[in-house]
This record gives structure tokens, C-alpha cells and sequence, in this order.
């Protein structure tokens, strides 16, 4: 059994420390006394981006329970014990789901810091250190999970043809998200890309097709990106866009 006022103490701290962050975050805290969080526990130990002093802490004492700090585009911070002699806790940048391990290829890991037991100096010490480096790694994998994905811009959508026959993109603002969504596109939560499937090619055109007015009304032009740095015109055309004249061989990724 985990010690009940170390309990409290560790998700009061973190309900202050979410509230003095730059931002939006909320506090949830996790511990083994509930099923789901224990599993949740041992899912979140997996996704701990670090590699120095929260790495070598659960090293030696499992993760029992935690605080995770959550901002609405997906960031999160997870806050746990030290097992030290030192009062205050450990904080630490959680890497994000479902984006593949090549993302993470040459990002400097944002380690970990330990914070003071006063939650508003921890603030300061997050905000001026962790929280930087941390915009920084999440911004780098974010860009890497892209891959082939031109980059959008708010006057300009870039539509990517993907080797499994499917379409991506990337938009640089909101407004365009709905149309998408209307017209099949599905978005990934973590990378925030869009992606219409292939497998439907004469459905798939349709969506092109439709999407086209939509997002011209909005003052918003579409452009066609062909893999292996083939290019489409600066705009579709009214007319339906090209699809692949046959079945493309899946994308593998190692892992």
C-alpha cells in the first residue's frame, strides 16, 4: 500500500503546479489502488522522455504513482516521488502516442528536473527549463512524423499522396479541419495530420473533388503533392484530381 498523505500531498502539488503553467493544463493523478491507473502507470513509465535523473530514479523504484499535467494539443508532463532524501518531486516530459520511432531519430531527449516542494518555485523552474526544451523536442518529432507531408499554410492546404495510395495533410490552422472530417478525412490526435484512405479511389476523387469549393469559399486554395518529388500546380483543379491508376505497395516502418 502506498503511503496515503505522500498520495495527497503529490496531487495537490500537481493541481497547484497545473494551474501556475504557461497555458492550459489539468491535473490527473494515477496510482495502484485502481485497476485502470495501474495499467495506465505502467503505459506512462514506457513514454517518460528521458534519460538521465527520472530514468535512473525508476531504475531503482518502479513507478507506484503519478500526476500526469495534460495541454490540450496533446503535451503532457508527469510528476512523481523522489526517492531521496530531498523534499519536493521529479518531473518529466511524456513522449506522445502513436507517432513512429523514427520521429524520434536525433531529438535530444528534454530530460527531467527535480523540483522544490514549494509548487509555485516548481512552476518557474518548469516554465524556464523542462517546458522549453520540451516545446522544442515535441515540435522537432512532430515535424519528423510528417515525413514526405509538405507543410500547409493558412491561404494554401497541401494534399500528399502516401505510398499505401492514401492522401495527407497537414493544415496550418482550424478552419479547415470540419470540411475535412465531412469529407472522410480521419485526423491522428498526436500528429494532427489528416488522412483520406484509398482504398475507395472513385470515393476518394469525390472528396478531393468537394473539398475544393469548401475550402475556396473559406479563402483557402488546395495543391496536389506527388511523392518522389513530383510536383502538382500551385492549385487542383476544378476538375477531378488524379488518382492512382493502381494498387501502391504499403509503407513498412522498423521499429
Amino acid at each position: 500500500m502506498h503511503d496515503h498523505d505522500t498520495s495527497e500531498r503529490l496531487a495537490s502539488y500537481a493541481d497547484v503546479l497545473a494551474g501556475e503553467l504557461p497555458d492550459t493544463w489539468t491535473s490527473s493523478h494515477l496510482q495502484p489502488d485502481a485497476k485502470d491507473d495501474l495499467a495506465e502507470l505502467a503505459e506512462l513509465a514506457d513514454r517518460i522522455w528521458d534519460l538521465d535523473l527520472v530514468a535512473a530514479s525508476l531504475a531503482e523504484h518502479p513507478l507506484r504513482q503519478a500526476a500526469v499535467l495534460s495541454r490540450p494539443d496533446g503535451a503532457q508532463l508527469v510528476l512523481l516521488d523522489r526517492h531521496d532524501r530531498h523534499d519536493g518531486f521529479l518531473i518529466a516530459a511524456v513522449a506522445p502516442r502513436a507517432l513512429p520511432d523514427e520521429a524520434y531519430r536525433a531529438v535530444p531527449e528534454p530530460h527531467g528536473i527535480a523540483l522544490a516542494d514549494d509548487p509555485f518555485l516548481g512552476a518557474e523552474q518548469v516554465a524556464g527549463d523542462l517546458l522549453a526544451r520540451y516545446d522544442r523536442a515535441l515540435a522537432q518529432v512532430r515535424h519528423n512524423a510528417l515525413g514526405g507531408i509538405q507543410p500547409s499554410h493558412p491561404d494554401r492546404i497541401v494534399l500528399t499522396w502516401q505510398p499505401d495510395g492514401s492522401i495527407a495533410t497537414a493544415p496550418a490552422d482550424d478552419r479547415s479541419g470540419p470540411i475535412l472530417i465531412a469529407h472522410g478525412f480521419m485526423q491522428d490526435p498526436h500528429s494532427g495530420i489528416y488522412r483520406l484512405d484509398g482504398d475507395d479511389t472513385q470515393a476518394q476523387a469525390r472528396a478531393l473533388r468537394e473539398i475544393g469549393p469548401r475550402l475556396d469559399a473559406l479563402g483557402i486554395g488546395t495543391a496536389l503533392q506527388h511523392p518522389a518529388g513530383r510536383t502538382a500546380p500551385t492549385a487542383t483543379p476544378a476538375s477531378v484530381p488524379p488518382v492512382p491508376a493502381g494498387p501502391r505497395t504499403p509503407a513498412t516502418r522498423s521499429r
